[in-house]
């Protein structure tokens, strides 16, 4: 009987029901579909998609919403208590935003007014991949994020995977995904072979000193009392592959010595055995500790350190990268709704901003303890999620300077009738949400930007980047 893994289980393509009347539009949106690996079906009137969705499963409804038998606003209702949890984006060429707001409310996906390009379905079709949960047996794709940490962290990534003989080392707290980021580096590094080349994981806070160097390197028969064969260690293992030594801050200084001279040499011998062997994998090392104080204490080696910091990637807490938070908690509920055996729940647009308000000491691990506790709590048949505050504080504000007052909290829902900017009016229904956010908070904040951007939970530079892109608010700033 072969032992060898069968093939891994690959996630059926994304099936989207187009339900549009404008043939080119249509075309248009399932040529999109196409290019992203899903696949399209169209109709072209309410009574058409009500029988396609009788007929099948959909992961995603494209809904015109003036279709030649009547407005998919009034159909949207009818919708949703067929499949209470299938991600709807509603396309129009006269907004309306009541009905936006409305809509978004009782949880519409997305809100779209044409003319809509096809790198705006594209995102759209992205996003909703995204909270899809991977195929049984799959492995779900990490989300890195947009801010310039995590852009950093993966152009480190890519460069250290051309150069396998390179040692890396991985720093961060606890819970910031140094494993992940490990995991990342090895299907870099290995391509279309990281399925097939072994990764291995070593948590060296939780090998005693005694038995570390069997552990790491093996034993031969009478190595030592118990021994009653040979052992293979934990480099052996990770030969061709990668090995990735977890808390390394945490190995005693009797065993820095033998890891070091395994790290210069890439060679290793077995707990009374003679024969040195070269490994010929890659070495990843990771820790939450700030080894160059654990130096200057005393309880790491220096030459250790050198040896190490050859090539160093340090994973940003979760406070710093914010503004990645939403795309973090669809993975992560998705992932969660497949291990209960159920469909992944919304999550309010307040829910989110508390989230993002939140310091997070315990990273992305702490973000996904508040989403199983959450989910845990919310009714299976329920779209919203109930968000468990437990443990949940905004964090403490930075004051625009000595004499300022702190802010006053986030900002509260409203102003959604203020009219937007000629120039703005083919926003999305959550980028106007955004805009008219924004301008209220810099409004409330006398202009000052630390002030608004703690209120909105973002920080200062992230608020500048959307100044940026939407410069006529500076003026709103200014006055």
């Amino acid at each position: 009987m072969s032992l060898e893994p069968g093939p891994k289980p690959q996630p059926s393509p994304l099936a989207c029901l187009i339900v549009e009347d404008d043939a080119g539009f249509a075309s248009l949106e399932a040529r999109v579909v196409r290019e992203a690996g899903g696949e399209p079906h169209g109709c072209a009137t309410l009574r058409e998609a009500a029988r396609a969705l009788a007929e099948r499963r959909f992961d995603v409804v494209l809904l015109d919403n003036h279709l030649p038998d009547g407005r998919a606003f009034d159909w949207y209702d009818t919708l949703c208590r067929r499949d209470p949890h299938l991600p709807v984006v509603m396309i129009t060429g006269l907004p309306d935003l009541a009905q936006a707001v409305s809509l978004t409310r009782n949880g519409l996906f997305d809100y779209l007014v044409k003319p809509v390009d096809a790198a705006t379905l594209a995102a759209v079709i992205e996003r909703v991949r995204r909270r899809r949960p991977p195929a049984p047996g799959g492995s779900e794709t990490p989300v890195w994020g947009e801010t310039p940490a995590m852009r950093t962290v993966r152009e480190q990534l890519a460069a250290a995977a051309r150069h396998r003989i390179t040692t890396v080392l991985l720093t961060g707290e606890s819970g910031t995904g140094k494993e992940v980021a490990a995991r990342e580096l090895h299907r870099l590094s290995f391509g279309a072979r990281a399925g097939e080349a072994p990764f291995v994981a070593v948590n060296c806070a939780a090998v005693p000193g005694e038995m570390f160097e069997a552990e790491l390197f093996g034993a031969e028969r009478g190595a030592y009392t118990g021994a009653e064969r040979r052992r293979a260690g934990m480099v052996e293992a990770a030969q061709g592959g990668t090995l990735f030594l977890d808390e390394i801050g945490e190995v005693p200084l009797p065993q820095q010595a033998k890891l070091l001279r395994f790290l210069e040499a890439r060679e290793f011998r077995a707990l009374g055995g003679t024969e040195a062997r070269v490994f010929t994998g890659r070495l990843v090392a990771a820790t939450n500790r700030d080894l160059r104080a654990e130096v200057a204490g005393g309880r790491f080696r220096e030459d250790l350190l050198y040896r190490l910091e050859v090539c160093t990637v340090r994973l940003p807490p979760l406070r710093e990268r914010r503004e990645d938070i939403p795309a973090l908690v669809e993975q992560v509920l998705a992932g969660l709704a497949r291990r209960y055996e159920r469909a992944a729940p919304w999550v309010r647009p307040e829910d989110l901003a508390r989230l993002q308000r939140h310091h997070f000491p315990g990273n992305i691990r702490e973000l996904r303890n508040i989403l199983e506790r959450s989910l845990l709590r919310t009714l299976g048949e329920s779209r919203w999620l109930v968000l468990d505050p437990t443990g949940l504080e905004p964090e403490a504000p930075e004051l625009e300077s000595a004499g300022s007052p702190p802010p006053a909290g986030p900002p509260t829902p409203g102003g959604e009738d203020e009219p937007l900017p000629p120039e703005r009016a083919g926003l999305t229904l959550l980028e106007a949400q955004e805009y008219r956010l924004i301008r209220r908070t810099l409004r409330e904040a006398h202009g000052g930007i630390r002030r608004a951007a703690a209120r909105l939970g973002l920080s200062p530079q992230a608020l500048l980047r959307r100044l940026e892109k939407w410069p006529e608010l500076r003026e709103d700033r200014s006055a």
